[in-house]
């Protein structure tokens, strides 16, 4: 039996000019003011889900989408002020898209949601596919450079898996080199803290299975990721062959 009941939203505003005569999608350019809108439906949405008896409200991480779409840049920020207008739904990151952040930024904005949202939080991770997020950020996204994208990402997940689970860490790879090796208060530095560290450990990690590769799997297994299935991996026959795979 069924139990438990979420709800994903990308986060889109009301759109009105809708259909086959409407405004082309790349020549939407929506008000500040409208695109704003979208915290104060989430504000609805989640209030109604809580008094409702929903378990998760899930959402997504999206840059510059001035067409109106995908408007919330920072779902751990709203979380922690969603947190506060509810009492028991909780907040799922459908994903926050690492590729765009510092490992150790996103490591400790979660772990200060975590504390002041009293864990209902949920941390995602992605690799992010949309070119003009992504690429502007400094990585290339998966449509330009999969292979490149997919390596930072590890990384990352790498980095901050250590961050969460470490109370003293180091890291040397490709693209991060945790600490530096500065002179530091009369020592050179070797080690660095997460401050502060999640409450709640293990921390509960999602990640989408698009593609589906092997890779892909083995790394979420190493680090207990828990999968999300949908898009092309849900379609047709696909979803049989990915679940026995995982």
């Amino acid at each position: 039996m069924i139990t438990r009941f979420g709800t994903l939203w990308a986060g889109h505003v009301d759109l009105e000019d809708v259909g086959f005569d409407a405004t082309p999608v790349n020549d939407r350019w929506l008000s500040n003011d409208h695109l704003s809108s979208v915290l104060a439906k989430s504000e609805a949405i989640v209030k109604k889900m809580d008094e409702l008896g929903f378990d998760t409200f899930w959402s997504a991480e999206h840059h510059f989408q001035r067409e109106g779409y995908e408007c919330i840049p920072n779902l751990l920020l709203m979380y922690v002020h969603l947190a506060n207008l509810t009492k028991n739904v909780k907040f799922g990151c459908g994903f926050n898209v690492n590729p765009m952040w510092h490992p150790l930024r996103l490591a400790e904005d979660y772990a200060t949601a975590d504390i002041l949202t009293k864990g209902r939080a949920i941390f995602g991770v992605g690799r992010g596919y949309h070119s003009r997020e992504v690429d502007t950020f400094g990585v290339p996204s998966t449509v330009i450079d999969s292979d490149a994208n997919r390596e930072v990402f590890e990384e990352q997940v790498e980095i901050m898996m250590k961050a969460f689970n470490q109370q003293f860490f180091s890291h040397q790879g490709k693209h991060y080199q945790i600490p530096p090796e500065v002179p530091y208060r009369g020592y050179t530095l070797k080690k660095i803290s997460l401050v502060p560290r999640p409450i709640n450990l293990p921390v509960e990690t999602y990640q989408p299975i698009v593609s589906a590769s092997q890779h892909a799997m083995k790394s979420m297994a190493k680090h207990g990721i828990k999968g999300i299935i949908g898009g092309g991996a849900a379609t047709g026959g696909a979803l049989d062959k990915v679940v026995k795979r995982w």
